[in-house]
């Protein structure tokens, strides 16, 4: 399991916009699970909950990405998950964190420290 906690310049609704584009528009077997927003006054939140199918695995992965500006910055969780094969061990071939850096790869460009680092 891939994840990651990092921070943007942008707003939370940008980077829902810009992650959405690359998930969707960019991968041919990324598909939109469900998402969630809210806005109360100046404080948003948005969760993305996206999957992609992966030849190399023969599985399906998916990521989920919470952004919110609670703390006054937007912050961005991803979490990628059930990309790994078999019941008992957790090998993935590096799907779930190749999954994840394309939402980091998405913000690399607005990311507050760190731009060209990945942590997955």
């Amino acid at each position: 399991m891939a994840k990651e906690t990092f921070q943007v310049s942008i707003s939370p609704r940008e980077a829902r916009d810009l992650i959405e584009n690359e998930i969707l528009q960019r991968n041919i077997s990324g598909t939109l699970v469900d998402s969630y927003s809210r806005q109360v006054g100046e404080y948003e939140m948005h969760v993305l909950i996206m999957e992609k199918y992966y030849m190399r695995s023969n599985n399906r992965a998916s990521v989920t990405s919470t952004i919110d500006n609670f703390d006054g910055v937007t912050t961005v969780h991803v979490v990628a998950a059930g990309s790994s094969e078999g019941v008992f061990f957790r090998f993935d071939w590096g799907a779930g964190s190749n999954f994840a850096n394309s939402v980091a790869r998405a913000l690399a460009p607005h990311r507050i420290g760190g731009e060209d680092r990945f942590d997955f």
